[in-house]
């Protein structure tokens, strides 16, 4: 496998992985992925020689820290929804979008849940490398915006939890709010987590800021740009009537040492919700 095997979009999941993997090796780590550590000395291996510059940023081990931290304190905020709905329905059914090489399963699993992971096919036939699929444990390889897996999940009872993390923003405004229809008509009684960016720094000016800062300090593709956001929490609650917020989370909410002098940032909305995280209850 090489680097260019995988689109701009899909390899944004390589800079989430190999987060996880750095913070768990640090002292006092935010969050403990064992998992992420054997991939990614895995994949260095098969990058080695590589000639991307976000793939060598990423074999070097020389990610920004505080990008390191907040990715890792996103993902065990998003571990907590998990159990927070997992509290309430043992059995329940979780389905990870935009899952990449994410371990979330192997964290969260309570003996009952039934999880799958969605992502692009391309990124699920890298995870079969390293994941085997169990009766509780399954991998769909699509596009969330296809319509052909829903059916597979609507076989559950539910309830269902759907996640999805650093996903939505890479989609068009259009697209995003179909989704959140999608779901909240085929599922009714579920509920969705989602990363999500402020509408402001989806339009210029900030919009090329934005841009200028993933290329210049990741290295991402020219394909892996924001294209959509939202004004505040509410808006989705215009989409359908049966959207409703229950909350927000920003990574400068978190009590964390780590943060250090950013979790001042927790005291301007503005910046709290440049790009942060909203809970719905759907339909």
């Amino acid at each position: 496998m090489s680097a260019p095997e995988l689109g701009d979009v899909a390899a944004t999941s390589l800079i989430t992985l190999y987060a996880h993997a750095q913070e768990t090796q640090s002292a006092d780590p935010v969050l403990s992925d064992p998992k992420a550590v054997g991939i990614a000395r895995t994949l260095s291996m098969k990058f080695a020689g590589s000639e991307n510059p976000l793939v060598r940023t990423l074999v070097q081990g020389t990610l920004d820290p505080r990008l390191v931290v907040h990715i890792a304190l996103r993902a065990r905020r998003y571990d907590d929804y998990v159990r927070e709905f997992l509290a309430g329905s043992p059995g329940g059914v979780v389905v990870n979008i935009g899952c990449g090489l994410d371990s979330r399963f192997l964290r969260i699993d309570n003996g009952e849940v039934i999880f799958y992971d969605l992502d692009l096919p391309e990124v699920i036939a890298l995870k079969r490398e390293f994941f085997e699929e169990t009766d509780r444990y399954r991998l769909i390889a699509a596009s969330v915006l296809e319509k052909d897996w829903i059916p597979r999940l609507q076989a559950h009872e539910g309830p269902l939890l759907f996640l999805a993390e650093g996903v939505f923003m890479y989609l068009e405004a259009e697209a995003v709010k179909g989704l959140f229809v999608t779901l909240a008509e085929e599922f009714p009684g579920s509920e969705l987590v989602c990363e999500v960016v402020n509408a402001v720094w989806v339009r210029e000016p900030l919009r090329a800021m934005m841009q200028f800062k993933l290329r210049r300090e990741l290295h991402m593709g020219e394909d892996a740009v924001f294209r959509s956001g939202i004004r505040d929490g509410r808006e989705p609650e215009e989409w359908h009537p049966g959207i409703r917020l229950l909350d927000e989370w920003s990574y400068f909410d978190a009590e964390e040492p780590k943060l250090g002098w950013l979790r001042l940032f927790r005291h301007s909305e503005f910046l709290r919700k440049t790009q942060w995280t909203v809970h719905y209850r759907l339909g």
